[in-house]
């Protein structure tokens, strides 16, 4: 069956469009968390650098958001800007800020999260990808091929980062480990597909959860044979799935602001 033909079933268009909500609020969230380092990173060069890969994910998320309003899902602006927390289906992880404090006074922001979360984020994202070239409907396969395009430098940034680190001091190590320990905690939702799970597999929109699981661990593990470390085990999602709707107050904190400007003009294009 064509994708055009399945894309008028109702079943088909429901897992889709759920799975493309998924897809865009987690580049949309984890873009917004980067946007928040600005000024902020280690040294000039790597503000410059995450900066960019920010701009190029939020652009993944401009594209996702598009093929939404496509399928007649909504106006793209107003589903990136408007829907409230619970009706987003970001990944807990996406969603989480980067530390103590707010961005415009004085943030105690963690560098080493940042590296963790944005690698394992990356490489899941990589993934993903590989995995959405050959999905069934051809506009969001075409879309993958975009995005794969810049996924190979935004991968390689932060697992330099990730393996600089983890090979530096003492002290650079324990909060790389600590890291790794916090953004594992959230990583039960990121290759969860919710409620969905069997339309979204069953339609070959995408691979299995249990083979995107497979495929992240395979990827990560020789870095961290290299750096003598036990590849990380991925769990069940918590009592909150951030596929079904289900957050916590960072979410609504962060759309509050990043909602603010457009608000103030919903004509102007993001």
């Amino acid at each position: 069956m064509s994708s055009t033909e399945n894309v008028l079933s109702t079943e088909f268009k429901e897992a889709l469009t759920n799975l493309l909500f998924q897809l865009a609020d987690d580049d949309f969230l984890i873009s917004y968390r980067g946007s928040e380092w600005l000024g902020l990173a280690p040294h000039i060069e790597e503000d410059v650098a995450s900066s960019s890969i920010s701009q190029d994910t939020m652009g993944h998320a401009a594209m996702y958001y598009t093929l939404l309003e496509e399928l007649g899902a909504g106006n793209k602006d107003e589903l990136a800007h408007v829907r409230p927390a619970e009706e987003r289906k970001n990944s807990i992880l996406a969603e989480r800020v980067n530390g103590e404090g707010y961005y415009m006074e004085t943030p105690t922001y963690d560098w080493a999260y940042a590296v963790v979360r944005n690698f394992f984020y990356t490489q899941a994202k990589k993934v993903k990808i590989d995995s959405l070239r050959q999905s069934s409907y051809t506009p969001l396969a075409e879309a993958a091929v975009k995005v794969n395009m810049e996924l190979y430098y935004h991968l390689l940034h932060w697992k330099t980062w990730f393996v600089q680190l983890l090979s530096s001091t003492d002290e650079a190590k324990k909060k790389m480990n600590d890291a790794i320990e916090l953004v594992m905690k959230d990583f039960g939702d990121v290759f969860s597909y919710g409620d969905q799970k069997e339309a979204i597999e069953s339609n070959g929109l995408i691979g299995s959860e249990e083979e995107l699981k497979d495929r992240w661990q395979e990827k990560i593990a020789p870095i961290f044979e290299t750096l003598g470390l036990k590849v990380p085990e991925i769990p069940e999602p918590s009592h909150l799935n951030g596929r079904n709707g289900e957050h916590t107050e960072d979410l609504t904190e962060a759309l509050a602001t990043l909602s603010e400007v457009y608000l103030l003009d919903p004509a102007a294009a993001w």
